[in-house]
């Protein structure tokens, strides 16, 4: 099959990569010459464990192409796949649909026969009809179908999961459209991984619905573990005592300072506006965003806490500021929120992460940046842990707690425990929900 994808940011990427490993012929579309001829190169502008292989094997093998030319690739392609940014919209939480519907009027002024025009990126309901209507009024002769295919996957462990998917969701109205997607999806089918084939609507609702119950997951427990902190429970017991229940399972039952990233704080908001719309109120999802946000605040009063009630004037080392590991995305990042407090208060921030500063360095102003986390917290008065990268899951407790001033802890992450904690030194120590 021949596959035009419009967007190379993480999902069309990641999306167009895979799909050449699949043994199809791909062109990856972008705007931004500067990040084409980055690709040319063989550079990838994202950081994901991977990814540059799968991407150098089929550039070489012939089969993966970057261009900026999008007429030439819709021309004669059986798919176009949308996969352009659709970011949370200023002042009503909805998300942007600017970009796709430039896509689809460019798109439709590409095609040359009939083709299939897949919208990847996460839209709200009803978009993929407005593509249909872009595309019909900008070419009122253009023969083509319209899909819904929402991606889920996770960053960090993106290839994993477009090869070996849950399920992959796909929305159509026609057999014609049917028949593409399942030839796009053939090696996948093979190997039997679900293909849940199903309209439009149901398609783009499916992803929205799936996000928006994840973080419920992660605000729930996030409020159970502020509960227990009162009552004396330890949270990390209370999770594994749920998630033994196969009807809960113990996915997104980790504590800690709140969810980010580009996919749940952008879904949950837009999912929110949608219910707004129609007159269906999504109390449930809205109640998350809410106790998301409380979370990411109630992390700083545990570290003003630890530090006697103020940061003024004290070195505070940070571990982790990426929204998780194995990512440089620093979208909506519980540091976001907790860092520019700190330096607010009055703390010198040293921070470390392995992948963090490129993004980190414009959006964190006010911090330095350290590569070694025994730097970092010598002669700090307080380590605090972010992101629970593996690089800080093994650390030489009593080396650091020798090193620091005042040996605080606060693992906002729940790595360690505190007996551990306490015996290698520590004199301070928070969690989360213990």
């Amino acid at each position: 099959m021949k596959i035009a994808m419009i967007g190379t940011g993480y999902v069309g990427l990641v999306s167009g990569v895979c799909f050449s490993d699949f043994g199809h012929d791909v062109v990856c579309v972008d705007k931004m010459a500067t990040k084409i001829a980055q690709l040319d190169r063989g550079e990838v502008p994202i950081y994901e464990p991977g990814l540059d292989a799968v991407m150098a094997r089929n550039v070489a093998a012939g089969r993966l192409r970057f261009s900026t030319d999008l007429a030439s690739a819709v021309d004669g392609a059986d798919a176009v796949f949308i996969a352009v940014g659709t970011p949370t919209r200023r002042g009503d939480g909805h998300a942007d649909l600017t970009y796709v519907m430039e896509a689809a009027a460019e798109i439709a002024r590409a095609l040359t026969g009939y083709a299939v025009v897949v919208t990847k990126s996460t839209v709200p309901v009803g978009t993929n009809r407005k593509v249909a209507q872009v595309i019909r009024a900008t070419r009122p002769d253009a023969e083509f179908d319209v899909a819904s295919n929402p991606e889920f996957l996770r960053e960090g462990a993106a290839i994993d999961d477009f090869m070996k998917p849950d399920r992959v969701v796909v929305g159509v109205e026609s057999e014609r459209a049917k028949g593409v997607m399942g030839d796009i999806y053939r090696p996948l089918f093979l190997r039997d991984f679900p293909i849940v084939y199903t309209d439009l609507e149901s398609a783009e609702m499916i992803k929205y619905a799936a996000n928006a119950f994840l973080a419920t997951k992660i605000s729930f427990i996030n409020e159970i573990a502020a509960l227990c902190e009162r009552v004396g429970a330890d949270v990390k017991s209370v999770a594994k005592g749920m998630g033994l229940d196969g009807r809960i399972g113990n996915k997104f039952l980790h504590a800690g300072p709140g969810y980010g990233g580009s996919c749940f704080p952008k879904d949950t908001s837009a999912l929110a506006r949608i219910g707004q719309e129609h007159g269906v109120p999504q109390r449930i999802t809205e109640t998350v965003i809410t106790v998301n946000d409380l979370t990411k605040r109630r992390m700083i009063d545990k570290v003003l806490d630890l530090c006697g009630g103020s940061v003024n004037g004290k070195t505070v080392a940070v571990l982790g500021v990426t929204f998780k590991p194995e990512t440089d995305d620093m979208r909506d990042a519980p540091s976001l929120t907790v860092v520019p407090a700190l330096v607010g208060g009055g703390a010198r921030v040293r921070v470390v992460d392995p992948h963090g500063k490129r993004e980190g360095e414009a959006l964190l102003p006010g911090v330095s940046w350290e590569t070694d986390p025994y730097v970092a917290a010598d002669g700090a008065e307080c380590l605090l842990i972010l992101t629970e990268w593996n690089e800080f899951r093994a650390l030489d407790l009593k080396r650091i707690a020798a090193a620091m001033i005042t040996p605080n802890l606060a693992d906002l992450r729940n790595i360690y425990d505190k007996a551990d904690v306490t015996a290698a030194g520590f004199t301070g120590y928070v969690g989360v929900g213990r």
